[in-house]
């Protein structure tokens, strides 16, 4: 048994914000006190003092790159694992980008074997289109049986609107997500970088807001016809926001809920500016856009139109990243930073509550792909992130294989003391 004493505990998706100690046993919740104080004599146990701590549900990221198959060198499933058990995430969902991609019943079984050998619980996603070459879906009913949590071909948008209709349409049937990457290719000079001020800079075309903003248009309105779970990844600009809202809306009449969206820290945090200020670095897919956008960004996550926060933790080696900026792969490391970014640019700032960025960084999306995750209630697993959000910390000392982040030196707030997975401590912080 494990007893989490003197924490202050938050777990949205039972209304609970309150002092409590929690116990763990057999792996599971096996209560939390409250106005009837419960107590277990602590030579009993393992005792975890978390007092001045939040202890919360484990944090559960549906947006994330292991590069594993295919590209190890950036990262696999291993250094993955471990990188967002210290960012306290207990659930993942990996993106099917792989080499070879999760299109095949093979990979797909190499991904969630290699993850099951982890401390961390590994979902993926499988392709939508074969090769991800948008032209022939795969064939999902297998895939799903097979373990295939949804569906994507994050990195690349689906340009057949038909197909994409198609697509949706079986999604729907099977009852799994399916997530999008919405970039019309058709309106990008240069990808990784705003056309603006940004591309300017550079002296570059850039990537304008219309390439995201005509995708999401379409296919919102292609899941409220088919009525597909739809995640709308990585939003960047305040017209799709808009869209997304306006579709929610549009949905709640129709008696559905099949509409989310999803913000990543470094979205809600930096405008094109850090671009400019930290070349490759800053450079990624969807492009970092204006501060009239970063604040819709915060708008959506406040108001529920987007209801996810996912990292995209996208791992690349510092030699591709000393590319020209036109060269260099877009995408920024980010299980590491996630939660004290949200803390230090949403919570400490005013524009979220805590309970509001736990919900958003773990029930919500745990509810999203029906995962077994995002709780505190008695009987589930015992997933749980202690951590400190007054504590300070460098950036820095990343246990990724990669280190593609400008984030890197910034002192933050929100220090995550000990993760555990089923009931098991699987990070312990030997710092604080």
């Amino acid at each position: 048994m494990v007893l989490i004493k003197n924490g202050f505990v938050v777990d949205p998706a039972n209304g609970i914000r309150r002092q409590a100690d929690v116990l763990v046993k057999d792996g599971k919740i096996e209560w939390i006190s409250g106005e009837d104080v419960r107590t277990v004599k602590d030579n009993t146990c393992d005792v975890i003092d978390a007092t001045g701590c939040t202890v919360a549900p484990g944090l559960v990221d549906v947006h994330v790159h292991f590069r594993d198959p295919g590209f190890t060198h950036k990262e696999d499933i291993e250094t993955g694992a471990r990188a967002a058990l210290k960012g306290g995430f207990t659930s993942v969902v990996l993106m099917a980008n792989t080499k070879p991609a999760v299109d095949n019943e093979q990979t797909l079984r190499y991904v969630l074997e290699k993850g099951r050998k982890t401390d961390l619980k590994v979902y993926t996603c499988a392709t939508v289109t074969k090769g991800m070459a948008g032209k022939e879906l795969t064939d999902m009913e297998a895939l799903q049986k097979e373990g295939a949590s949804g569906f994507t071909d994050d990195g690349i948008p689906i340009m057949d609107a038909g197909l994409m209709e198609q697509a949706m349409a079986k999604a729907a049937a099977l009852g799994v997500p399916i997530s999008l990457h919405e970039e019309n290719p058709e309106y990008i000079t240069n990808n990784g970088v705003n056309s603006g001020k940004a591309s300017a800079y550079f002296g570059i075309g850039g990537s304008p807001r219309e390439a995201e903003i005509s995708l999401i248009r379409r296919d919102l309105q292609t899941a409220l016809k088919t009525g597909a779970i739809l995640n709308i990844q990585h939003i960047s600009t305040k017209e799709g926001v808009e869209l997304v809202r306006q579709a929610k809306r549009r949905a709640a009449e129709l008696r559905m809920s099949n509409i989310h969206a999803e913000a990543t820290p470094h979205h809600f945090s930096l405008t094109e500016d850090a671009v400019i200020q930290f070349g490759t670095l800053a450079k990624m897919n969807p492009p970092l856009r204006e501060e009239s956008d970063r604040q819709a960004v915060i708008e959506g996550l406040q108001d529920g139109t987007i209801d996810i926060i996912a990292t995209d933790h996208a791992p690349h080696s510092a030699e591709e990243k000393k590319k020209p900026i036109t060269e260099a792969p877009s995408g920024i490391i980010g299980l590491e930073t996630a939660l004290s970014l949200g803390i230090t640019n949403l919570v400490n700032k005013g524009c979220l509550s805590m309970e509001a960025l736990i919900r958003a960084m773990s029930s919500n999306p745990a509810a999203m792909y029906g995962l077994p995750a995002g709780t505190l209630s008695e009987g589930a697993a015992a997933d749980i992130v202690i951590f400190d959000a007054a504590a300070a910390q460098t950036v820095g000392n990343f246990v990724s294989k990669s280190s593609n982040s400008p984030f890197t030196g910034q002192v933050l707030n929100g220090v995550v003391k000990y993760t555990l997975v089923n009931g098991k401590i699987v990070y312990k912080n030997q710092s604080f």
